[in-house]
């Protein structure tokens, strides 16, 4: 059997690579973006070729070609600060590359497993009453990127509604792990702390807003529950993914400067304030682990952790 992953040169795709390939006995095809390079892989299990998502030709010719039984469709544009300066890109890249895979997948015949990943952002407009944010939670989307997100989810009841594709929807809330870029809050501080340590500069650690809480899950978790609602979860149906837990920006940064091997002291960042940024979000998973079992197992100290030392690892 083999599963395809879209947008498996990322942060998410490496990680669920490296779960299927420890958990299942699956064959991978990794699709990667055209402008970047192939991650070197030393499975025979593993494929990865370049392809343009936004063209329909090259994502017919990918699924015809490999005919997966299994689709994580993970491509797609997921940093919110870049879809307020291009939100038409950030609308079009990923509505249009969801489309593709789906009219492809029609095209070919095949009865395919497809996770369609969403996100917590969706739900946007968060009221003190609706905590913690289960399913039934409106969406009251804040940003284009949420927009977006709602868009490309809503192909996926549509398509399992009008041509019975196996689609199962997940709005995963935030999650953080080795190996995510530094624009995200958690790798963002420890790569400052990583660099201070290695004396590239100097003892000041910057941030923005320290007061919201979010819900925070190890990416390795995430990956976890992705195989088993692509599994087990009802096609057409959507799952919160996340921790149920609520933890401070500053309670983040205060366990990683509790690991730092130097003495930092932290400023605050005008830069790094977002004036919309809601108090508190948390999500309730009772349905995921109702369909599943699955539970968040990985603490927040080792997530931390993990991502210091391959921030270390790196600069060094």
């Amino acid at each position: 059997m083999r599963a395809l992953i879209t947008g498996s040169a990322g942060f998410v795709g490496q990680h669920l690579i490296r779960y299927l390939l420890q958990e299942t006995d699956l064959d991978i095809v990794g699709s990667v973006y055209f402008k970047l390079p192939l991650p070197d892989h030393d499975s025979p299990r593993v494929h990865f070729e370049h392809a343009d998502l936004q063209d329909e030709a090259i994502v017919n010719d990918l699924i015809a070609r490999w005919r997966p039984d299994y689709i994580f469709h993970l491509a797609g544009q997921s940093f919110v600060p870049y879809s307020w300066k291009n939100p038409w890109r950030t609308f079009d890249q990923n509505v249009h590359i969801q489309l593709n895979v789906f009219r492809a997948m029609i095209q070919a015949g095949l009865d395919a497993r497809i996770l369609v990943v969403g996100s917590g952002d969706e739900y946007g407009a968060i009221e003190p009453e609706d905590l913690p944010i289960d399913e039934q939670t409106p969406l009251r989307p804040i940003s284009p990127y949420a927009v977006s997100k709602i868009a490309q989810e809503m192909l996926g009841w549509q398509y399992h509604h009008s041509h019975g594709v196996h689609a199962v929807r997940v709005r995963p809330f935030n999650h953080i792990g080795p190996g995510q870029r530094d624009m995200f809050v958690a790798s963002s501080f420890a790569r400052q702390i990583a660099e201070i340590e290695a004396g590239l500069k100097p003892p000041v650690l910057r941030h923005g807003n320290l007061d919201a809480r979010r819900d925070f899950t190890d990416v390795r978790d995430v990956v976890r529950a992705y195989w088993l609602l692509v599994n087990q979860g009802q096609p057409g149906d959507v799952y919160n993914v996340g921790s149920g837990r609520a933890v401070s920006i500053q309670e983040m940064l205060d366990i990683f400067l509790s690991m730092s091997r130097v003495p930092i002291r932290t400023e605050m960042d005008p830069a790094r304030m977002r004036p919309s940024d809601i108090p508190v979000i948390v999500c309730d998973p009772g349905k995921l682990h109702r369909a599943t079992g699955w539970r968040a197992e990985i603490p927040l100290e080792r997530t931390l952790a993990d991502i210091l030392d391959a921030w270390r690892r790196q600069i060094r």
